[in-house]
């Protein structure tokens, strides 16, 4: 039972990771970051068919949960995404269910 407590605590870490990527949009956007490199907002919003305002939010969401990360030259933001984290505790999740077999 110990073990399942365990599974749950970390499927409860998870659920941010999760509730960002339910989104289309945002899930566009990974995957372009994810292909492409680092992006500035002009960027992705030239690969998507979304407004800069809307980018600019998903963004913004995607910032708060530790998807993203940017580094800002001159005026300009350049994304890239951060996904090993949320890999690793997704990975964690995963094992922990394996044991709960």
């Amino acid at each position: 039972m110990t073990n399942f407590k365990c599974s749950l605590d970390i499927l409860n870490e998870c659920i941010p990771v999760f509730e960002m990527l339910k989104d289309r949009q945002r899930q566009q956007i990974l995957v372009h970051l994810t292909e492409k490199g680092p992006l500035t907002v002009n960027e992705i919003v030239e690969l998507s068919d979304l407004s800069r305002p809307a980018i600019s939010h998903h963004l913004k969401l995607l910032l708060q949960s530790d998807l993203v990360t940017f580094n800002k030259i001159g005026t300009q933001r350049i994304y890239r995404a951060v996904l090993q984290p949320s890999i690793l505790k997704l990975q964690e999740l995963v094992d922990s269910l394996q044991r709960d077999l």
